[in-house]
């Protein structure tokens, strides 16, 4: 069973452009020293605007919806709702995902780029962020089922 079986069964791949992906290497070893992972975050203007955290680990994009939209200031929380795993070729995909459509709704790159991964627990991941708009310490701290809290810990020196 694949990690991206969630993924493809809620999705027709004749009726939408979403890639309909692969999984990759499990460690990443195309990626510099510096850096455990790429990072996304895509705009999603679906039934409810939302916001999807996505982390290249694993041969996947680990996933989370944030309906307020990932904080942007240190010591804010916001609600991260972990949904199925994503293919790496998600992470840059923009466009329209049709009505009728799992998911449908426009989606657009918000922000991209590198993390490191500082500790990975089952119900905790400390990461260092570095894109355009997201810099600086995160965590994400698993509460219940498949709710998780996104916190920004603190600004990069």
């Amino acid at each position: 069973m694949s990690s991206l079986d969630e993924y493809k069964n809620k999705r027709n791949f004749n009726k939408t452009s979403e890639p309909e992906g692969y999984e990759g290497k499990k460690n990443n070893s195309n990626q510099s020293e510096s850096f455990d992972g790429r990072f996304v975050v895509q705009e999603h203007h679906a039934s409810r605007l939302h916001w999807d955290f996505r982390l290249e680990m694993e041969g996947t994009l680990k996933s989370w919806a944030v309906p307020k939209g990932p904080p942007l200031v240190q010591g804010i929380r916001r609600l991260a709702v972990e949904v199925e795993d994503h293919p790496l070729d998600y992470i840059n995909f923009e466009g329209v995902i049709p009505k009728g459509n799992y998911g449908a709704g426009t989606v657009s790159l918000w922000d991209q780029g590198y993390y490191k991964l500082v500790e990975k627990k089952p119900k905790k991941l400390v990461l260092v962020l570095l894109g355009d708009k997201l810099k600086g310490g995160y965590v994400l701290v698993k509460t219940k089922d498949n709710q998780w809290l996104m916190i920004k810990m603190y600004e990069p020196e």
